[in-house]
């Protein structure tokens, strides 16, 4: 593959490194910067979602639960009708109710009570479960917080012997709230080769050299569009951006994308310290994905 086109655009809109593999194959590489480990940012959410699909495997977690059950001692004194509806699964569509993102990151650090769940809970439900895509950190830190109540552990700890160590990975940053909870929706640490490794898991349906990490069915699901997003084109899974075309993608801020291309049987990552994410990932459509 040549990469010297999207070389030429993506450097100067701060990419860092680009990782190609097709049909098992490393097909193509490029980093602008040394493979350090760096945050990405909402690309966490999708580590999240796999969180959740060890502890449905595991019986810890039901989707179908509701979350005046699940949260039962952190819930506002007057529970809202779309609050009492919304169970596990509307965690993992961004088609939770609220009727704005809560969480983000130019929030966390003024929220005066240390207790996000709370926080987070607290907040209006405008909308029925499913009424609206409304893209939030809400959904993703509770579905975090979660799966640490019932595995007893925080998320590194419980990810590290299921998932981060059979594919290689040794133990990650990964961010905290303030009582020491990792925040599953941002702020994991890895290098564009273990962030690689997402999609490779992901394109062979679960499976790690032939280690069934992620049950088949877990990965479909997460793979297929679970919520309307009202915008033409534009798909969600259970945190995992998707498209018409079947390709999903583990995406944050600032240019971090892992997409998973199954119709090519093939990977694209890429980190970036960019302020036009949008055209990065432009130019991924138009100078990678043409050459697959």
């Amino acid at each position: 593959m040549d990469l010297s086109k999207f070389i030429e655009v993506a450097g100067p809109m701060r990419a860092l490194g680009v990782i190609v593999t097709q049909n098992g194959e490393e097909v193509a590489r490029h980093l602008w910067e040394g493979a350090c480990r760096r945050n990405i940012y909402s690309a966490t959410k999708s580590y999240t979602s796999a969180a959740v699909g060890l502890a449905v495997k595991e019986g810890l977690i039901s989707l179908d639960e509701k979350l005046t059950d699940a949260f039962a001692e952190d819930l506002p004194e007057v529970v809202s009708d779309n609050l009492a509806k919304a169970t596990v699964r509307d965690l993992l569509t961004m088609n939770l109710g609220q009727g704005k993102g809560y969480l983000m990151g130019t929030d966390r650090p003024y929220y005066p009570d240390p207790n996000w769940v709370k926080t987070a809970l607290a907040q209006p439900f405008d909308f029925a479960p499913g009424e609206k895509f409304v893209y939030n950190n809400t959904g993703p830190y509770l579905a975090g917080i979660l799966v640490q109540r019932r595995a007893g552990c925080d998320l590194v700890n419980y990810m590290l012997p299921r998932f981060f160590a059979p594919m290689g990975i040794q133990r990650p940053t990964w961010e905290t709230d303030p009582l020491g909870n990792n925040f599953g929706a941002g702020g994991l640490f890895l290098t564009i080769d273990e962030f690689h490794k997402l999609g490779l898991l992901y394109l062979n349906k679960g499976n790690w050299n032939g280690r069934q990490i992620l049950t088949e069915e877990w990965v479909a699901e997460t793979m297929k569009p679970q919520a309307n997003t009202g915008m033409p084109g534009i798909e969600y899974g259970y945190l995992f951006w998707g498209d018409d075309k079947g390709v999903y993608r583990a995406n944050g801020k600032y240019g971090q994308s892992c997409a998973v291309l199954r119709d090519k049987n093939a990977v694209v990552t890429v980190v970036a310290e960019s302020r036009d994410e949008f055209k990065l990932l432009d130019a991924i459509v138009e100078h990678i994905y043409p050459q697959l």
